[in-house]
């Protein structure tokens, strides 16, 4: 029922990348979300069976890539335990101020320092804070009732 209900709030689609000694990994997120202003700082929430966890943690930094509404293929690639080795294969990806990766194409990126890390169930929260951000006038790639959607504004009623 849990599920259920958590399913019907609409989440953006993230790819949290990290890099150590030449190791680039990443995940599919959905659970991410700003927390403060001053200093600017994001969380998110990974499983804790993800190999990426280890590599934020020995690299203390991690990059969020808010998918563009075209990245249904990024964001299944990257959640597919089946394709993690190659997750990377054929992106023009740059690096960000901390050496994370930042995907091509997004709608956002924030290039983040590990600020903190808690335990909360299934999960890790990551709190990061946010050293350069990025973003684009792109539609961004939503999450809704187990189904990806692209996110347009609403025209104004007036």
């Amino acid at each position: 029922a849990f599920l259920d209900i958590m399913s019907n709030f609409a989440a953006s689609v993230t790819v949290v990348t990290s890099r150590h000694r030449g190791r680039d990994h990443g995940l599919t997120v959905s659970a991410f979300t700003s927390v403060s202003l001053d200093p600017p700082l994001v969380l998110v929430c990974a499983d804790k069976a993800s190999n990426t966890l280890g590599v934020i943690r020995a690299g203390r930094c991690f990059a969020l890539n808010v998918l563009a509404s075209d990245q249904v293929e990024i964001s299944n690639r990257f959640a597919s335990k089946k394709l993690e080795w190659v997750r990377f294969e054929g992106l023009a990806c740059t690096s960000g101020v901390t050496g994370a990766p930042l995907l091509p194409g997004c709608t956002a990126r924030f290039d983040c320092v590990l600020e903190a890390e808690h335990d909360a169930g299934d999960h890790v929260i990551f709190v990061g804070r946010v050293e350069q951000v990025e973003t684009s006038e792109r539609a961004p790639l939503v999450y809704l009732s187990g189904r990806y959607c692209a996110a347009t504004p609403l025209d104004d009623a007036g």
